[in-house]
């Protein structure tokens, strides 16, 4: 089922309170952050940033945006447009391609950087052909929102993309090339270890070449939802980290996802292909985000 149409390219999708959602639209002719409607029907836009990528939502109403454009920042912007670039780098290192946006249980951003700039790597707007081997630095950040003190979690990775805390409370997060999975043990309000092997979402069955995952979620089940772009699906990985189902989406190119309003059991899709956000009925709600 599509929820909504019009939107230029699509990401990041973040449930509000009152059961409207915000999107980023990472299209040229658009490079905002979009408020839509709770069934889907209107939208407005609530600040152009160029090209925003993940988001994440905090207690306070703040919409923190990976900003990978022009100037490749984290940005604070507010329901009213006002817009804060909030950190450009890490100890003189500055960020490449801000991606995506996760809150930790210690109110911490976490953000992954995928380690090359967006004209490098998709230059007029298309994925470079030698996008496998292509030379990025793909990095992991942690950003305090009172301080602004930026940490380097991890770095030297293809890609990262998606992140998300667990209900173990661990941080998991995917490098999109290898379509690999990885996971951070989290103990006493810290990452107390390297990358840790979870899953692997590419279809071996599929011909799709590009089986690149992108934004995930958990589910109150436990299960991880991993959009795959180009493979068209989104890869749902059990607590073990075996693949559990694939759920197909109408486009190929699904971006992100997020869990509907408490006791819909909804998924919501960004989808680039037809600039679309998909619904599904995937019997389960989403695991609680932190704020």
């Amino acid at each position: 089922m599509i929820f909504c149409t019009g939107l230029s390219v699509p990401e990041g999708p973040v449930l509000l309170s009152d059961g409207s959602f915000l999107v980023v639209e990472m299209g040229s002719d658009r490079g905002c952050v979009t408020h839509i409607s709770p069934d889907g029907k209107e939208k407005r836009i609530i600040a152009r940033t160029g090209r925003p990528n993940g988001l994440a939502v905090d207690r306070h109403g703040y919409i923190w945006v990976a900003e990978s454009g022009s100037l490749p920042a984290l940005l604070r912007v507010t329901m009213d447009g006002q817009i804060e670039v909030f950190a450009t780098e890490c100890d003189g290192e500055p960020f490449l391609f801000p991606n995506d946006l996760a809150i930790g249980p210690d109110g911490e951003i976490y953000m992954t950087d995928s380690g090359i700039l967006v004209k490098d790597f998709a230059p007029g707007g298309k994925v470079r052909p030698d996008w496998a081997t292509c030379p990025m630095d793909g990095r992991i950040y942690r950003i305090n929102p009172k301080t602004r003190a930026v940490v380097k979690i991890d770095s030297g990775m293809k890609f990262p993309n998606g992140i998300a805390f667990g209900p173990d409370e661990n941080l998991y997060v995917n490098e999109m090339i290898p379509a690999i999975v990885w996971r951070y043990e989290w103990r006493d309000g810290h990452i107390v270890s390297g990358r840790q092997y979870f899953g692997n979402v590419a279809d071996p069955d599929s011909p799709a070449q590009m089986k690149f995952p992108d934004g995930h979620k958990f589910g109150a089940n436990g299960c991880l939802y991993v959009t795959v772009f180009g493979q068209g699906d989104v890869t749902v990985l059990g607590p073990d980290g075996q693949v559990v189902e694939r759920i197909k989406t109408e486009g190929k190119m699904p971006t992100n996802c997020v869990f509907g309003p408490p006791g819909s059991h909804k998924l919501y899709v960004t989808e680039d292909e037809f600039g679309t956000i998909e619904v599904f009925d995937v019997g389960t709600d989403g695991l609680p985000l932190y704020t």
